[in-house]
């Protein structure tokens, strides 16, 4: 069984540790709407991405009585 020979200090393990913090995300401004979204991602509020509309708004869809 693997026992550490000798204690390891507070301070080196913390060092150890020192990357291991989580980072915060980096949002762009989308260019159609200008709300926050994150990078290579589909704009959650417009559904677009790269200038192109690629998810249809549910207020954007209009559906004919009879097909409903």
């Amino acid at each position: 069984m693997a026992v550490p020979q000798n204690k390891i200090t507070k301070s080196r393990r913390n060092m150890r540790r020192a990357h291991d913090a989580l980072v915060a995300d980096n949002p762009n401004e989308c260019p159609n709407c200008g709300e926050l979204k994150r990078p290579h991602h589909i704009c959650p509020s417009c559904g677009h991405y790269a200038d192109r509309e690629v998810i249809a708004q549910a207020d954007e869809i209009d559906l004919d009585d009879d097909a409903a």
